[in-house]
């Protein structure tokens, strides 16, 4: 990948820490994942930040299917999910096993990400691999109830 612009120290530092390179920002490492995954995962807003503004590919998946999107919600860094939305990343993006972040969060009680996932246009009514919806993966009442209303809209 040809970068277009001069990555901040802090990201270059980081990414050697990590065991990237400024010249291939898009290397799968570890299970696939690529340093705008491991960066999602730690929340770093300020290194996903420079990553998007060097043109990183913000759909690769690591070697589960999942993409940075999921990442960010499982740590429930949702200035980071904002910020990954924003920059057009696939709210519908399925892992291996048919799952979406939107399934994921229903089903660990992220209220907020559920929240901001349907204001960004998430599908609810994917389908995993065995057939479930969001909706079935509910694990609170207001998880259930603003799936309920998605599905009623």
């Amino acid at each position: 990948m040809t970068i277009t612009k001069r990555l901040n120290q802090t990201t270059e530092i980081w990414l050697r820490k990590k065991g990237y390179s400024a010249e291939n920002l898009d290397r799968q490492g570890d299970n696939g994942a690529t340093a705008l995954i491991l960066a999602s995962r730690e929340g770093a807003i300020d290194i996903v930040r420079d990553l998007l503004g060097n043109l990183v590919n913000i759909n690769l998946t690591n070697n589960d299917g999942n993409n940075a999107l999921w990442f960010a919600c499982f740590g429930n860094y949702l200035n980071v999910m904002r910020l990954l939305i924003n920059a057009g990343i696939n709210l519908d993006n399925q892992n291996d096993n048919g799952v979406t972040v939107l399934m994921y969060a229903a089903s660990s009680g992220k209220v907020e990400a559920v929240k901001l996932l349907l204001a960004a246009g998430a599908n609810p009514n994917l389908r995993n691999l065995d057939d479930f919806r969001a909706i079935e993966f509910s694990s609170t009442v207001e998880i259930l109830n603003l799936l309920r209303q998605r599905n009623r809209e």
